[in-house]
């Protein structure tokens, strides 16, 4: 039997807005938290606050990420117990 290999891979040009999107949205909001007309203290705790948004961002991005390979992987183990079973049946 034949075994296919679904591998998604993202294009450069994918890749590339991917990391201008990120690199600009972060750009701009420190600027911006940098020219607020308040207390520094103020800007720390806004500053703090974009830092932690974008790491919690990362990690839900990553455990996302981790349950769909979780269940692909499941998926595969579960058609190659049904092929076994079938191969089987058939000999």
């Amino acid at each position: 039997m034949e075994q296919q290999h679904l591998v998604s891979r993202n294009t450069p040009a994918w890749r590339i807005q991917v990391w201008v999107s990120f690199i600009l949205s972060m750009g701009l909001s420190i600027i911006g938290i940098y020219n607020l007309p308040v207390d520094w203290w103020v800007k720390g705790y806004f500053l703090m606050g974009t830092v932690f948004l974008v790491a919690s961002c990362f990690g839900l991005a990553k455990t996302l990420r981790d349950d769909q390979e979780l269940d692909k992987l499941v998926t595969r183990v579960s058609e190659a117990k049904m092929s076994k079973i079938i191969k089987e049946y058939e000999d």
